[in-house]
């Protein structure tokens, strides 16, 4: 072989060598480059904030403050969201309690909790939310109905008398114990705790009222969990709508009469709404 042949070779065998440690140091500047470009910031969703009017002065804000604290920052349903409760000393009628979230907040998003108790202007409280959009979480007999149903499934006619749901939910868990005595229905402290990975079943509960609902035709599966833009032009949902359409937005018929619904609690509704469906 000759010396020519030989070094051809040669040079041959290292001039790979020195172009792939430039490439490698050329790689290595890029990579440095990169790693030294600050992170992109994390998107962060719009908090989302819920004027909520309460017929009750302690039972309802307590749970609303609850949920605040349990799924308010987002980790959990995927948007952050803020409860602004609405309520007063010896509370609402249902009426008012519409009427009130209304004046508080004329174009933001509204929710009316009330229940059937004795009240007689119920069917009103619906036409007044529908007029303007304020979205309503009925409970028939009460909202206690929605706390037991946290612990259990529930049936059978109460004709607006929550003494049976009661009785019920203070033998459902030893946090409830006395409930409702010495004017106590607060949830706070082990009732809150009580409460907690619970939420799955009372929505499962409370749809399931809605499918046996006696008028036969009402299905939770037909609910509405998205709120309507109260002020928006463009809205597919224009307001005013009718009282019948706004009471069905729960899963009932448009035919089901509210006064009719017994028992039955729109809440979960307002958990659906919010994305929270297990905890």
């Amino acid at each position: 072989m000759s010396e020519w042949g030989g070094q051809q070779r040669a040079m041959g065998d290292h001039q790979p060598e020195a172009m792939l440690k430039k490439q490698k140091r050329r790689r290595g500047s890029r990579d440095d480059e990169r790693s030294l470009m600050p992170a992109r910031p994390a998107e962060h969703k719009r908090e989302r904030v819920l004027y909520i009017a309460c017929e009750g002065e302690s039972t309802e804000p307590d749970y609303l403050d609850y949920l605040v604290k349990r799924f308010g920052s987002g980790e959990r349903t995927g948007q952050p969201f803020r409860i602004v409760p609405v309520c007063k000393a010896n509370g609402f009628l249902p009426q008012q309690v519409v009427e009130a979230v209304r004046q508080y907040a004329a174009k933001d998003e509204t929710w009316a909790l009330f229940d059937r108790d004795d009240h007689k202007r119920i069917p009103e409280a619906v036409e007044d939310a529908a007029a303007d959009g304020t979205e309503v979480c009925f409970s028939h007999p009460s909202f206690d109905l929605w706390l037991l149903l946290h612990f259990q499934a529930f049936g059978g006619r109460q004709s607006g008398n929550s003494t049976n749901v009661v009785h019920k939910l203070r033998h459902a868990d030893p946090a409830f114990k006395r409930f409702d005595k010495k004017n106590d229905k607060s949830v706070q402290g082990p009732r809150r705790q009580a409460l907690e990975g619970r939420a799955k079943a009372a929505i499962a509960h409370a749809k399931s009222l809605v499918s046996q609902c006696e008028h036969g035709a009402c299905k939770a599966g037909y609910h509405k969990a998205t709120p309507v833009d109260r002020v928006s032009p463009e809205n597919p949902d224009n307001l005013p709508q009718s009282p019948r359409k706004w009471a069905a937005r729960s899963g009932h018929a448009l035919d089901c009469k509210v006064l009719d619904r017994d028992p039955s609690t729109d809440v979960w509704r307002l958990l659906a709404s919010l994305g929270i469906e297990d905890d």
